[in-house]
C-alpha cells in the first residue's frame, strides 16, 4: 500500500461533493465544477471547484485534463498541468478550453472536469557555473535525436 499524505480541505460551498479516488491505486482524483458552464468551440473559461486545500510543505498538486473529455469532446486545460503550490490557499479553479471546431460542450454543477495528482517535490538550489558538464546529447534540443 502506498503511503498517504494528509491534505486539509475546505468546502467553500457546503453542498459541493468532496473529491475522492474512483478506484484503489488511482494516482489522480476527480475535480468537479461548482457552476453550470458552457464552452463554445475554441472558447476557454475558468471553472471554480468550490474547494480549497492546504498541502504540506514539500508537496504540490498537479491538475490534468480528463482523457475521456479530451478524446470524446476535445476539452482540455489551457495550462496543463496546472500547478498548485503548498502555500496556495485559494479556491481551486480550472482553466478549461474547448478544442472542438464545431460543437459546444456544457457541464452541469458537480460534473467531473479535471483530475488532480498530489506529489512530493524537491526544492532546487541553483549554483551558477561558467560551464556546464558535458553529455553525449550536449546542447541538442527538441527533436535532436531524430524521428526514426
Amino acid at each position: 500500500m502506498n503511503p498517504t499524505v494528509k491534505v486539509l480541505i475546505k468546502r467553500l460551498d457546503p453542498t459541493i461533493e468532496l473529491p475522492q479516488y474512483a478506484k484503489a491505486g488511482d494516482a489522480g482524483f476527480d475535480l468537479r465544477t461548482n457552476i453550470d458552464i458552457t464552452l463554445a468551440p475554441g472558447e476557454r473559461k475558468l471553472a471554480p471547484t468550490g474547494i480549497a486545500i492546504a498541502l504540506p510543505d514539500g508537496f504540490a498538486a498537479f491538475v490534468h485534463p480528463r482523457s475521456g473529455l479530451a478524446i470524446k469532446h476535445g476539452v482540455s486545460m489551457v495550462n496543463t498541468p496546472g500547478t498548485v503550490d503548498a502555500g496556495y490557499r485559494g479556491e481551486l479553479q480550472i482553466i478549461l478550453i474547448n478544442h472542438d471546431k464545431t460543437e459546444s460542450i456544457s457541464f452541469k454543477r458537480g460534473d467531473r472536469i479535471a483530475q488532480m495528482v498530489i506529489q512530493k517535490v524537491e526544492t532546487a538550489e541553483f549554483v551558477e557555473v561558467a560551464q556546464l558538464p558535458g553529455t553525449t546529447r550536449s546542447d541538442g534540443g527538441f527533436g535532436s535525436t531524430g524521428t526514426k
